[in-house]
């Protein structure tokens, strides 16, 4: 983490946080310091994360534009590879959607029968109140 950091500029930054904020409030300080390092930190390997795998979807399309090209024939492992990922990426996405459409139709209420049909309806509301009379 500090790579271009010897003792000496170690030592010198320790001794100037000691005289600026005194003893009582540097361990705050050097608390509140490390929690942001670390938010950083993460943040940039989510950055990372995120753009290696746009990175690798920009690959696997122009792979697939080659393929598309050379008629999905003669291909070379790498390309085929990269196909066969696509592949299972689109069955992997579609694989929820059809589980979701298959539990729907069991989710529907049971179609109305001759015997819900001849039942009466709910009783009416019952009655309002009798108004009281108004205080004079």
């Amino acid at each position: 983490m500090f790579d271009g950091f010897g003792f000496f500029e170690m030592l010198v930054v320790v001794v100037l946080g000691l005289i600026v904020l005194g003893p009582e409030r540097l361990p705050v300080a050097v608390r509140t310091v490390s929690g942001w390092v670390r938010t950083i930190k993460r943040m940039a390997g989510s950055v990372r994360t995120e753009l290696e795998q746009e990175l690798k979807i920009e690959q696997l399309q122009a792979d697939l534009k080659k393929a598309e090209a050379k008629g999905l024939k003669d291909l070379d492992p790498g390309l085929q590879q990269s196909i066969q990922e696509l592949r299972e990426a689109a069955q992997s996405v579609n694989r929820p959607y059809a589980e979701s459409d298959a539990q729907a139709p069991a989710a529907e209420p049971a179609p109305a029968t001759a015997d819900n049909e001849t039942k009466p309806a709910a009783a009416a509301p019952a009655a309002a109140p009798a108004e009281s009379k108004p205080k004079e």
